[in-house]
């Protein structure tokens, strides 16, 4: 097999960080989890898109959980018959 070195100058946090999650993900190391991406990509098998996630803060993480657990419990849940019915609830809801 003929090989070749590929450099990418990249920040050392970076590094550690990409690291430790490949490690992580079960690959053995980060040329590991490089050369699968490389060899998938070269062969048409995967499609790279970018996603950034969403991180809550605290507050709204807690806040969340607290409204899943009320409709699990069925609790400060309104249900209109009309829109009119759900317009005139909201309106309400907006003075209070």
């Amino acid at each position: 097999m003929n090989k070749t070195v590929l450099q990418i100058p990249i920040n050392q946090d970076l590094k550690i960080s990409a690291e430790q999650e490949a490690l992580s993900q079960g690959f053995s190391s980060l040329q590991e989890l490089v050369r699968v991406f490389l060899a998938r990509i070269a062969t048409g098998r995967i499609e790279v898109t970018l996603q950034e996630s969403t991180m809550l803060s605290k507050n709204n993480e807690k806040r969340y959980l607290n409204m899943a657990n009320d409709f699990e419990l069925d609790k400060n849940i309104y249900a209109s018959d009309s829109v009119s019915d759900l317009v005139n609830k909201l309106h309400e809801n907006s003075i209070s």
